[in-house]
C-alpha cells in the first residue's frame, strides 16, 4: 500500500492506493462500512488489485480511522453529503480517469447515491456489497444489539485499534440509525432511480443488518441493468466473508466494464 493524505475544508483523510496508478489503469474506488476505515478493509484492496488488474484507492471517511473527526450529531443526511459534497472532492483529488465505486454497508449506499444522482462520465458502474436503502425493523434491532456490545462489552475497545476517535465513529453511526425520526427520513429510492449504469449487488442471505428486500428494491428502481447476487449463509460483511466468491465476481464485472487483464 501507498499511504497518502487528502486535505479539505473540513478535515484530513488518510488513504491508501494499491496497484496500477489512476493514469495507468481503471480504479477501484472503496467506500467503507458505517464502523469502517481503511485499516479495516484488511487484505483485500491488495487482493482486489492482484485479481482485477486495477488500481484500488480507500480512504477513512472524516470521523473514522486516522482521519480528523467530526463533529456529532450527524445530520440525518450525512449519506448525502458523503455523496455529493465529499466523493467529488475525493475523486479529483486522485485524478480519476475512469473507475468504479465499490461500497460496502453505508458505503454502498453512498455509492448508489452518487451514481444515481451525481453526473461523473469516470464513474462506469458500481458494485455495492450489504447496501442500505430503506430501514428494516429486523436491521434496527440490530444496530440496538450492536450499542449493547459497545457500551457493555469488547466492541469499544477493538474499534480503538482501527479508530483515533471510536466514540465519534460509533456513535455518528449509531445515534443517527437509532434516533426515532430516522426511519421516516431515510429513503433512498429517488436517489437511485437515477442509476443508469452497470450495477453488482452483492447481499448475505444471513446479513443481520438487511435483507435481500433492499436488493429487489435496487432492481426494481434502478434505469440501468442489476445483476443481484444473493449468497446464503453470509451475513453483512460479503468481502471478508466469502471472498472466493465475490473477488471472482467483481473480477468479471470489471472485466465486462474495461476489459484489461
Amino acid at each position: 500500500m501507498v499511504a497518502g493524505e487528502i486535505l479539505l475544508a473540513e478535515g484530513r483523510l488518510e488513504t491508501g492506493w494499491w496497484g496500477p496508478a489512476a493514469a495507468a489503469a481503471p480504479t477501484l474506488v472503496l467506500l467503507h462500512q458505517g464502523l469502517g476505515s481503511l485499516g479495516l478493509w484488511r487484505d483485500i484492496p491488495a487482493r482486489l488489485a492482484a485479481a482485477t488488474g486495477c488500481g484500488v484507492f480507500a480512504w477513512s471517511r472524516l470521523g473514522y480511522g486516522r482521519s480528523d473527526p467530526v463533529r456529532l450529531p450527524r445530520p440525518f443526511d450525512y449519506l448525502r453529503q458523503e455523496a455529493q459534497s465529499v466523493l467529488p472532492r475525493v475523486l479529483e483529488a486522485i485524478g480519476l480517469q475512469q473507475g468504479v465505486l465499490v461500497g460496502h454497508s453505508d458505503g454502498g449506499s453512498i455509492a448508489a447515491i452518487h451514481g444515481g444522482t451525481v453526473e461523473d462520465p469516470r464513474r462506469r458502474g458500481i458494485a455495492v456489497l450489504a447496501p442500505h436503502f430503506f430501514t428494516e425493523a429486523a436491521g434496527l434491532a440490530a444496530v440496538a444489539e450492536t450499542r449493547a456490545r459497545y457500551e457493555q462489552g469488547d466492541l469499544r475497545a477493538r474499534l480503538a485499534r482501527h479508530h483515533r476517535h471510536p466514540d465519534i465513529a460509533f456513535h455518528g453511526w449509531c445515534d443517527t440509525w437509532l434516533h426515532p425520526d430516522f426511519p421516516a427520513f431515510f429513503d433512498l429510492r429517488p436517489d437511485i432511480a437515477g442509476l443508469r449504469v452497470p450495477v453488482l449487488a452483492i447481499q448475505g442471505e444471513a446479513d443481520p443488518y438487511g435483507s435481500p428486500a433492499q436488493l429487489e428494491l435496487l432492481a426494481r428502481q434502478a434505469a440501468g441493468p442489476v445483476q443481484v447476487m444473493l449468497l446464503p449463509g453470509i451475513g453483512h460483511d460479503p468481502l471478508l466473508e466469502a471472498p472466493e466468491t465475490v473477488l471472482p465476481a467483481l473480477r468479471a464485472f470489471t472485466d465486462r466494464l474495461f476489459a484489461v487483464r
